[in-house]
């Protein structure tokens, strides 16, 4: 088993190699991520591939659209047209932020390429299967993600910090904006009409604001993960497991709503049985406590199995790795698609002292500020999750 000097080095290298170039969504700089991803893993030992799959690129313009149309349909004087237009447009937000068809941006938008990158690990002939994934891509910064509001209330009400188990709900407004512009055609209700109006354009403005800024390093989020996944190759190559075959996937366009990893599961989930394959999402562990999801979801919060999650809490604890839990994000992670596909699923993540993940979505998410001690836990609580379940 590699020492943590080791792996810690290895991890610093690749998360300050990547973090060096620009990667949006489907971008020819996420494109060069995963050729060096892929040239890492082959350089281990293993079988690596880069497939390639069409996604749209950016959540801005589809959430942006339907919330400025939401506000266009509450200045119709029809109530049967707010009623029509805003429960459409309601359905299609609710799609886009759940993890669902993603049906509006197929219609509506352009799509490009983007990558995901696949690797076979641990023992090929195994019936058991363990997918690793973390993301390669990165975000868009806005003020919308400005680390002051957390650490504003964080130090200013630390008793209400220490009894929130949850993230603010940001997309509620998103998708209440367009449902009470319908409620206000079925009701004829003035205020529901104008409070639905208001809601609509504001997110509007606010995708378009994010829409023009620049991508942000993603450092954290979510170099990190690509360097558990290539940690994972190390540990997995001096240390050979027998009993389960280890998928290590690092997937494009999960800063686009996971469209990279929608694309996985069209192409791969077919031929993975959900009564023998586990999936660990491993999505911004560079902060500088190592947590472990009790659930997440935008609208509808879904959480992870239990009897799984005990077994990663077992695993971080024979590895003497503390490993956070309690808490429930309202985002979404590639996690979120497995866990919908009925997989055991499990997402490891990372927090600062405010309970929130460090520099996320902020120009300052760069190499120099990621907590390397807390992603080489990561590799080991993940390495041990996997050799529990070849145990088994």
């Amino acid at each position: 088993m590699p020492a943590d000097p080791e792996l810690r080095a290895l991890a610093e290298e690749a998360v300050h190699h990547l973090a060096s170039f620009d990667r949006p969504s489907a971008s020819e700089g996420e494109r060069r991520g995963a050729e060096w991803i892929a040239e890492r893993l082959r350089a281990d030992g293993w079988e690596a591939r880069i497939e390639q799959e069409e996604a749209h690129g950016t959540y801005w313009w589809p959430l942006g659209l339907m919330t400025l149309l939401a506000g266009l349909v509450s200045l119709v004087p029809s109530r049967l047209a707010r009623l029509a237009g805003g429960s459409v447009l309601a359905a299609g937000i609710a799609d886009d932020i759940s993890g669902g068809r993603l049906w509006f941006r197929r219609a509506v938008l352009p799509h490009r390429p983007t990558w995901n990158v696949v690797a076979e690990a641990g023992d090929p002939a195994a019936e058991r299967t363990v997918v690793v994934v973390a993301h390669h891509d990165a975000a868009n910064w806005s003020l919308l993600f400005a680390p002051h509001v957390p650490r504003f209330f964080g130090t200013r009400f630390p008793g209400l910090l220490e009894k929130s188990d949850t993230t603010p709900p940001v997309m509620f407004p998103v998708f209440g904006g367009p449902l009470l512009v319908a409620l206000g055609g079925l009701t004829g209700s003035r205020l529901l009409r104008r409070l639905g109006g208001v809601l609509s354009f504001g997110a509007a403005a606010t995708f378009a604001e994010i829409g023009s800024r620049s991508t942000v390093p993603g450092a954290n989020d979510n170099l990190t993960g690509v360097a558990t996944v290539l940690g994972l190759a190390r540990t997995l190559r001096e240390q050979p497991v027998q009993g389960v075959r280890v998928l290590l996937v690092s997937t494009g366009s999960e800063e686009s709503f996971m469209e990279g990893m929608q694309a996985f599961a069209r192409r791969h989930f077919a031929s993975l049985p959900v009564g023998s394959t586990h999936v660990i999402c491993v999505d911004t562990v560079g902060s500088p406590e190592l947590m472990q999801l009790e659930g997440e979801g935008m609208l509808v919060m879904r959480d992870y199995p239990e009897d799984f999650k005990a077994l990663v809490s077992a695993a971080a604890a024979d590895a003497g790795v503390p490993l956070r839990r309690g808490l429930r994000f309202r985002n979404a992670t590639d996690g979120l698609i497995a866990l919908k596909a009925g997989y055991p699923s499990v997402m490891l993540g990372s927090i600062d002292e405010f309970k929130a993940p460090a520099n996320y979505h902020w120009p300052t998410d760069t190499a120099e500020n990621v907590d390397y001690d807390t992603v080489v836990g990561c590799i080991r609580v993940c390495d041990g999750v996997i050799r529990r379940l070849a145990a088994r």
